[in-house]
């Protein structure tokens, strides 16, 4: 069984940056595709950015990109995803998500499995 655990969650100013983390325990994932995704009450949990398993593809939803880095560490069981240039509206849980083959994908359906989420809220 794996678990994922986020951290790096907060409260940052319009403006700022947070870097977020996403351990994974029980097995190693070097050979899953891993993402980020989001959620804020009332709304379905959306897709922001994705990697291979090797790091070298990756894929944002447009309303990051460019602001928004995901990269993993294999040797340490992590991804991670920079957030630069936050805006009020990337206020949400935020979580991190593996799938069970090494392809990226942009699905909730194609996660596996699923951490717990880790709150994010930009003040204006």
């Amino acid at each position: 069984q794996v678990q994922l655990v986020e951290s790096g969650g907060g409260l940052v100013q319009a403006g700022g940056s947070l870097r977020l983390s996403c351990a994974a325990s029980g097995r190693t994932l070097i050979t899953n595709a891993m993402g980020w995704f989001r959620q804020t009450p009332g709304r379905e949990r959306e897709f922001v950015a994705a990697i291979n398993w090797s790091g070298a593809l990756t894929r944002y939803a447009d309303s990051v990109k460019g602001r928004f880095t995901i990269s993993r560490d294999n040797d340490k069981n992590t991804v991670y995803l920079q957030m630069n240039s936050l805006k009020p509206e990337d206020t949400a849980v935020y979580y991190c998500a593996a799938r069970a083959v090494a392809l990226l994908g942009m699905g909730i359906s194609e996660y596996r499995y699923w951490g717990q989420g880790t709150q994010v809220t930009v003040s204006s």
